[in-house]
């Protein structure tokens, strides 16, 4: 009987094909696709992690090999709540404009926690997650220095025209937003939650680089409220990675987006 009468599918890795470009794609196989081919290497699917949040993995991928806790709610949580305060003032709620008070969660919460979750992430072998808790971690530390006198950034700007401060705070946040936007190309085949985390902190990024370009305190604003939004995604997906059968009764479901599973016929 053939591969094709008993309703199996042709080994992508055993195959005569030798196709180059089959390396680089996902496969299923098997008689109801349990099977899953990341490149040469051969998985069962209920063994890999699904494109999720909660795990920051973009897309399916074997469990790690190290015995080490899940990394990324921590990370997340750290960036959710220096954004939401951050947020919050450049939002103008209560009419806070003075953001000296965060200086605290961006040095310590928000980049020092954030910039251990992305090591961390690299251990488990999430170059993504590594990427992204790493890289923002590193924003929070920087943003954190620029109101810490010792380093003298804005001391350098005294006496000078503003719109020098300005412009430097804008090609600032304008490289973020750019950064951000190649994060969320890497997205687009994950789950709707997680996708919308870096989108919309990629729109506030934008926002707020514009905010310093035009001077528009509205903008500006704009900004802190897609920031508000984006802080409480990034908690869902925080939540995504804590919550478990075990220990809540209230769990996130994942909305996947369209996958790059690839079933051979």
């Amino acid at each position: 009987m053939s591969d094709k009468e008993n309703g199996s599918t042709t080994d992508p890795i055993n195959s005569g094909d030798d196709d180059i470009n089959s390396i680089s794609r996902i496969y299923t196989s098997g008689q109801n696709n349990e099977y899953v081919f990341i490149g040469r290497q051969k998985f069962l699917k209920d063994e890999l992690f699904e494109a999720f949040g909660g795990t920051l993995q973009p897309g399916l991928a074997p469990a790690a090999s190290h015995k080490f806790a899940n990394p990324a709610p921590l990370g997340l949580s750290a960036f959710a709540l220096t954004t939401f305060v951050l947020s919050l003032c450049n939002a103008r709620a209560q009419g806070v404009t003075t953001p000296n008070v965060v200086v605290g969660l961006a040095m310590f919460y928000g980049g020092l926690v954030q910039l251990i979750a992305g090591i961390w992430e690299i251990a488990l072998e999430n170059t993504f997650g590594g990427t992204a808790l790493c890289s923002f971690g590193g924003f929070w530390l920087s943003f954190g220095s620029i109101y810490i006198p010792w380093f003298g950034i804005l001391q350098a700007y005294e006496g000078k025209d503003n719109r020098d401060l300005n412009n430097m705070l804008g090609f600032y946040l304008l490289g973020w937003a750019i950064f951000t936007f190649g994060l969320v190309l890497c997205t687009l085949k994950s789950t709707v939650m997680f996708f919308l985390l870096f989108f919309f902190l990629f729109i506030t990024f934008l926002l707020l680089s514009i905010g310093e370009f035009t001077s528009k305190v509205g903008v500006t604003r704009a900004g802190g409220v897609f920031g508000i939004i984006t802080a409480f995604i990034a908690w869902y997906n925080a939540y995504a990675g804590v919550s478990t059968r075990q220990n809540s009764y209230i769990l996130a479901k994942a909305i996947n987006l369209p996958t790059n599973e690839r079933t051979l016929v």
